[in-house]
């Protein structure tokens, strides 16, 4: 099972927290050993410049000087 979590610093250490769905799928108890593997999510660039107008003929002609 996949889940997502955050990071967070608890005195020198990170701690993961695993969520309550992976933790009732994997019927996991406090104290047992688990094997993890860490792989940071991709971020997408979708939709990073929504709202900008699109080009006109003006700017078209400004940056082609």
């Amino acid at each position: 099972m996949e889940g997502y979590t955050r990071i967070r610093k608890i005195g020198g250490s990170l701690m993961a927290t695993i969520p309550k769905e992976i933790v009732k799928e994997e019927t996991l108890r406090p104290g047992e050993l688990v094997r993890i593997e860490i792989e940071k999510p991709k971020k997408s660039g979708f939709g990073i410049l929504k709202g900008l107008a699109p080009f006109t003929h003006e700017d078209e002609l400004d940056t082609h000087d």
